[in-house]
């Protein structure tokens, strides 16, 4: 079935370990980019074996947000790991990976959706390090 007349549905696979002190500004952030789309989403969180609190404020996302999935690792296993397994337990059309650590900024995800649809099946957001601090 082709792209056309149809609405894609986005699946959003966000591995966390130990994102407590940001995953709701990040969840906030997302809700609100995805919400721009116009289109019907999923958020499936993989939590990685975090000891701080993270499965919990993922538990209460999944309570108050219909659009929440959660996995939960019963250790660290490492961000691949995650990942495949919510690449795995993804229902969407499409999916985008993307870190709860605000490194790669929600707001790309407009420009993404808009690369594939003009025919790129992956599209891959590439960081520019223009204003870093230099390493030594």
């Amino acid at each position: 079935m082709g792209r056309m007349g149809t609405t894609m549905r986005l699946s959003l696979v966000v591995p966390c370990y130990n994102e407590v002190e940001v995953i709701a500004r990040f969840h906030q952030a997302l809700t609100r980019e995805l919400t721009a789309t116009g289109r019907p989403y999923e958020i499936l969180y993989v939590d990685d074996g975090s000891t701080d609190g993270t499965l919990e404020a993922l538990v209460e996302l999944a309570a108050t947000d219909e659009s929440v999935r959660y996995l939960s690792f019963s250790r660290n296993f490492g961000k691949e790991s995650a990942m495949l397994a919510g690449l795995r337990y993804a229902t969407g059309d499409a999916v985008v990976i993307m870190d709860a650590d605000l490194q790669h900024p929600p707001e790309l995800i407009g420009r993404m959706l808009t690369e594939n649809e003009r025919g790129f099946d992956q599209v891959i957001a590439r960081r520019n390090r223009t204003g870093d601090p230099a390493r030594s």
